[in-house]
């Protein structure tokens, strides 16, 4: 039995901050953003809106897509780092929103690899047989977190969530092969004080390099290649970034989710509002093998070979 997806959802606040709105109240330019990260805009949650809030609206979705009710959930992961106060979690918010009365709750801190933690977590309980339906959120509201006065961070980030069912499918499909993995020595260079804080070089050289070698690492470990590819879905964080990526694989420019340019780096909800984007639009369909990778805060990072379909 593997583990798959079978519902999915997301989430995006209504008020869109582009670059040109930015250049009225900070130092920057829509040229210097866009040439160095492939940002456009972003999304931004009012206040009175918070993250579980965001994450409710994806998760909703999600669960309908699945074509369950919220009582037929075991359990709910939420991948976050600005959760709305320190407990009780994101997760169990959400399981009174939902009223998934029977479904455990935690939250996962892996920064923008958080998904990718949460939907090898839920393999884990769904393989074993020790739960059938899990729902996976991963959602910011980075917003709160971000020095208006620094433009070096306060232009790449957005608010949003994306949200997924995962449970049992047929033979051959869910998820192939995975990878997580970690290095605390490079904490220094991304992490939250009062806000985040980023060491853009450090993080840009670890990012380039992770991707490429995670989704050729679940690639080997599925006993598939580069050409068994037919959809590439990286973190959104640097349009620079996930063009490596992209050529590590060597892939056509069409089979690599972008949706930097709509919605910045969302953290932990970027890859399933990617995942989202590209199923809707029917880029992603039955039977496809699909790669998502992550990295983020930690540093941390995460990758996922996955044949789509129920």
């Amino acid at each position: 039995m593997k583990a798959g997806v079978i519902g999915i959802g997301r989430y995006a606040p209504e008020n869109v901050v582009t670059n040109k709105d930015l250049e009225k109240v900070m130092d920057t330019s829509d040229e210097w953003i866009r040439t160095r990260t492939g940002i456009e805009e972003r999304r931004l949650a009012p206040d009175g809106i918070d993250t579980s809030d965001l994450g409710y609206k994806a998760a909703q979705e999600a669960i309908k897509d699945a074509g369950i009710t919220p009582e037929e959930i075991d359990m709910i992961l939420v991948a976050t780092v600005t959760p709305d106060q320190p407990f009780p979690s994101v997760a169990c918010m959400l399981q009174e929103k939902l009223g998934a009365t029977k479904a455990a709750a935690m939250d996962i801190s892996a920064a923008c690899a958080g998904f990718m933690y949460g939907m090898v977590t839920a393999k884990q309980f769904i393989e074993s047989g020790a739960y059938k339906n899990i729902l996976i959120v991963g959602v910011e509201k980075l917003s709160k977190i971000l020095n208006w006065d620094d433009r070096t961070t306060a232009v790449l980030f957005g608010d949003g969530a994306g949200a997924v069912v995962m449970g049992p499918v047929s033979e051959g499909k869910g998820i192939l092969s995975f990878e997580l993995g970690a290095d605390g020595t490079g904490g220094k260079h991304l992490y939250q004080d009062e806000y985040v804080i980023m060491n853009g070089r450090e993080v840009f050289k670890f990012a380039v390099r992770q991707m490429g070698e995670s989704s050729i690492n679940v690639l080997e470990k599925a006993g598939l290649s580069k050409d068994d590819v037919d959809f590439l879905i990286p973190h959104q964080a640097n349009i620079r970034i996930m063009e490596s990526a992209r050529q590590r694989l060597e892939l056509p420019e069409e089979k690599m989710s972008k949706t930097v340019h709509k919605y910045g780096n969302t953290s932990a909800a970027s890859i399933p509002i990617s995942l989202y984007e590209e199923v809707k639009a029917g880029k992603i369909k039955d039977g496809d093998l699909v790669v998502m990778v992550g990295f983020g805060g930690g540093l941390t990072w995460g990758a996922i070979a996955l044949r789509w379909g129920k």
